[in-house]
């Protein structure tokens, strides 16, 4: 197994971005670290890679796009491939390539290891993180070492060199329920996986919002979370029709959305005569779901543009005119949450 940059810290009792200093030559580094450095590198026979050497001489034209490693369905993920392919047409345009990695080893780490390998030996010349791997450490390592970095989607934690690009969460659930509430549906749910996630936090707040405005005195405020077990999110979402009374959902996503058509379906609920039906995103089945869905949709190509669009600038060491950039969402109405006349 290879000797990184991590493994020549460990040995000598200091951070990796020491090491790569002394790599790359920068003399604010003792003389004594230095060269007990540079004998821990020849007695563990580690060989720097030279594209890290030089990386301050040269470009690696190379950017990382970092995923969440816990998660396997990222790759089956509409909204990830297409994100993917706009960074990928921008970097391939300025000639530029494109690493996937995940952002943590199997050590269990939560520095995203792998990550903070590719910032030290400098491997690749910028970073676009998902909001869920930014973490303090890596942020603290990303920080100190001045490295380019975008983040989609808006993180937990922020930092003052924190550039992100995230969707219009908040204004498309409000445009969701202010359309439910012209074709007539009266209590509205909202139903998402998590409730303790940023955009989940965001949709919710413009639901409420949009409940207030456009519901008046109708109802209160409802979110159902939809649950890994179907038997149990079967129940609650009976009991919210049959017994709480809602005549309409705004789903998180697609997947939620056709799991409650499909219990609506199954118990003869009518869609969208007795219930409405509006989801986020717009994956490609749901214009031929039965009844064709209506969807808050989510420019995904664009996120994924902007993004690369900032770190090229911020590689080239321009700093952002905006540090924060949200992309518009569009509600496109289709059949499931049109009241059908007579």
């Amino acid at each position: 197994m290879a000797i990184t940059i991590k493994d020549i810290a460990e040995y000598v009792g200091v951070s990796p971005s020491t090491v790569s200093r002394v790599l790359n030559g920068n003399n604010v580094i003792s003389e004594a670290t230095g060269e007990r450095i540079r004998e821990a590198m020849r007695e563990l026979d580690y060989h720097p890679n030279s594209r890290a050497r030089n990386f301050a001489r040269r470009s690696t034209n190379t950017i990382a796009l970092i995923i969440n490693a816990e998660n396997e369905g990222a790759f089956f993920n509409t909204f990830f491939n297409r994100s993917v392919y706009a960074i990928e047409k921008v970097m391939q345009n300025h000639k530029y390539d494109v690493l996937i990695t995940n952002d943590s080893d199997n050590t269990g780490s939560n520095t995203g290891s792998s990550v903070s390998e590719l910032v030290y030996e400098q491997k690749v010349d910028g970073l676009i993180l998902p909001c869920a791997s930014v973490r303090k450490e890596l942020l603290e390592i990303l920080e100190k070492e001045n490295f380019p970095y975008v983040v989609l989607g808006e993180p937990l934690i922020h930092s003052e060199n924190l550039v992100w690009v995230d969707v219009e969460n908040e204004t498309g659930s409000r445009q969701a329920v202010r359309h439910l509430a012209e074709q007539g549906y009266q209590k509205i749910v909202l139903v998402v996986e998590n409730e303790n996630t940023i955009f989940a936090k965001k949709r919710i707040k413009g639901y409420c919002r949009g409940v207030s405005e456009e519901e008046k005195d109708r109802q209160d405020p409802v979110v159902l979370l939809s649950s890994g077990d179907s038997v149990l999110f079967e129940k609650k979402v009976l009991e919210t029709v049959e017994e709480a009374h809602a005549d309409a959902f705004l789903c998180s996503n697609n997947m939620i959305a056709y799991q409650v058509m499909s219990i609506l379906k199954r118990e003869n609920i009518p869609i969208p005569e007795q219930v409405g039906i509006v989801t986020f995103d717009n994956y490609p089945f749901a214009e031929y779901m039965d009844p064709p869905l209506s969807v808050v949709d989510v420019d995904t190509y664009k996120l994924g543009k902007v993004a690369s669009d900032l770190l090229l600038e911020r590689i080239s060491n321009v700093e952002p005119d905006r540090r924060i950039v949200f992309i518009d969402t569009n509600l496109i109405c289709r059949d499931s949450s049109k009241r059908r006349k007579g």
